[in-house]
Formats: structure tokens, sequence, C-alpha cells
């Protein structure tokens, strides 16, 4: 019976030890995917789209609850569209949210909230949105494939 106790703690000291690290663990990627998550949104701020379409893979899968899946041309397109429409629009990252996680021999994942704020009939609307974005390093570059975009 003590061999059962011991094994199972031992296994919940490694399944702890592997979410801690998840959760954070690694300040190194932390800082570079909310560095890669600054240049992307600075990018969708000032309305850079040669930067935009460098950050997002050309593989890219962005999923939004109110508007289905769409693939990278599709994506480059509704930016645009957003950016004429709507040229004051601003996102930000909600401080205390982001969460990064590993993805050995792949990227990372990042989770978090973001606010969204521009003016309409002369008031200023702000709505936060959660996200979820899977980054690959490949050739020594970041870029988003996946885009997980819910809460609207």
């Amino acid at each position: 019976m003590k061999i059962k106790t011991t094994v199972v703690l031992f296994f919940c000291f490694v399944l702890s030890a592997s979410v801690a690290f998840g959760q954070g663990a690694d300040p190194a990627l932390y800082t570079k995917i909310l560095h890669m998550d600054s240049v992307l949104f600075d990018a969708f701020n000032t309305h850079n789209m040669p930067v935009l379409r460098s950050v997002f893979a050309e593989n890219l899968e962005f999923y939004h609850d109110k508007g289905g899946l769409s693939n990278y041309a599709t994506s480059m397109e509704s930016f645009k569209g957003v950016f004429e429409h709507n040229p004051d629009l601003r996102r930000e990252l909600v401080k205390g949210t982001l969460e990064v996680y590993p993805i050995p021999g792949y990227g990372a994942v990042e989770m978090g909230e973001h606010r969204f704020t521009h003016m309409e009939n002369g008031k200023e609307i702000v709505a936060v949105f959660k996200f979820t974005q899977v980054w690959q390093l490949k050739d020594n570059e970041w870029k988003v494939t996946r885009v997980v975009s819910v809460g609207h």
C-alpha cells in the first residue's frame, strides 16, 4: 500500500510541476510572447498591414465566435476593412490577464483578454474580449498560426 501512495504522490508532484511551468515558470518565453503581442497589436493600432502580414503565418486559422473561421487572405482583407470603417479602433492587452504556455517543439500558446475602443456617434465604445493565439517558432521567427477570439 505504501508503494501505491508513493506512486500517486510522485505523479501528483510531476503534474503540479508541469502545471507550474505552464503558468509562467519560463519568464523568457513569457517576455518574448508579450513582446510579440505588442508587435502584433502596435501594427494593428497603426494599421501597418506589412507588419500584420508578417506576424501571421500563411496557414492561419482565425476562429471568431461571430464571424466563423477565416484563413490568412480573408483575415488580411478583414483587417483592411476594419481599418477603413473604424480608423480610431485601438486594442490594448488587459493587464494581469496574459497567460503563456509552452508547446514543446512548436512554440507557445498565449491567452488573455483585450480591450478594444473606438468612437461611435460621439461616444467612446469599449469592449473586452477573450482570446487565444498559438505562436509557432520556425526559422527563428515567431508567427501566429491560430487565433480564437470569443465573447463578442
